[in-house]
């Protein structure tokens, strides 16, 4: 086993159970200790895991961005039955931005069984997830490859999305804060979803109740401009008067 697959293993594994042990880690994947040591050590300068005696723990820093396949397999039943919500509000024919976050291609799958869409999306993984599809539109924004996440980032990007209108905007975010809004972790991704909600008539967030008073590096857009929130269980009260108030419609599995 290569050492970047046996590392993608223990991340895994970290995910999944928070910490791992050195000795089990040795035994499970038959290496030495000083192997694993050296796995955990190269974890933690990339920020995943924080070193602990005989051991690692994840790092749950919201700051901390985990690689994409890594992302795409967190919540995943969330992220279907948020899907299914999304697609469901979308017609036959309509014209979709969807953004690059692993929630969206989860969106993607679930609208599979519409007809006549146009897609419009700085998404790698959502483009080759949709390459099977007929009679569809599919249409890359283009843009500088942004290593590590699939997706399409920069000014390019920007100024394709703005030369589009659409009928609906599907995207997610890092992390969502009642007083400073939708951000992430990075600028060039707020950029991008600010450009996609100015270029849409219906701007639909679907966003895990994991974000939800979390903070992140950049602000990519207003509370003010989202039409619906579509969460993986009910909000709290205080959020749901929150949505309330800016006239945003909230919905979520029964």
């Amino acid at each position: 086993m290569l050492a970047l697959e046996r590392r993608k293993l223990i991340l895994d594994k970290l995910q999944a159970e928070k910490r791992v042990v050195v000795s089990e880690l040795s035994q499970l994947y038959n290496v030495s200790e000083e192997t694993i040591r050296r796995d955990l050590d190269k974890l933690e300068k990339e920020g995943l895991a924080i070193k602990s005696y005989g051991g690692a723990v994840i790092n749950e820093d919201i700051s901390i961005d985990l690689p994409f396949n890594v992302r795409k397999n967190q919540n995943v039943s969330g992220k279907q039955k948020m899907a299914e919500i999304a697609a469901s509000l979308v017609n036959d024919g309509d014209h979709i931005f969807l953004d690059a976050s692993t929630t969206a291609v989860f969106v993607a799958k679930a609208l599979k069984g519409k007809e006549r869409l146009t897609v419009i999306t700085n998404s790698l993984e959502i483009l080759l997830e949709l390459a099977d599809v007929s009679g569809w539109n599919i249409i890359s924004t283009g843009g500088v490859m942004k290593e590590g996440y699939l997706a399409f980032l920069g000014s390019k990007t920007d100024e394709s999305i703005r030369s589009y209108y659409v009928d609906k905007v599907i995207i997610s975010c890092k992390a969502l804060d009642q007083e400073w809004g939708i951000m992430e972790s990075q600028e060039a991704f707020g950029s991008t979803k600010r450009a996609m909600m100015k270029s849409g008539r219906k701007k639909i967030l679907v966003i895990d109740s994991t974000k939800f008073d979390q903070k992140a590096f950049s602000v990519a857009g207003s509370m003010k401009e989202v039409d619906m929130v579509v969460t993986d269980k009910r909000p709290e009260d205080r959020w749901r008067i929150y949505f309330e108030k800016l006239g945003i419609e909230c919905r979520y599995p029964v």
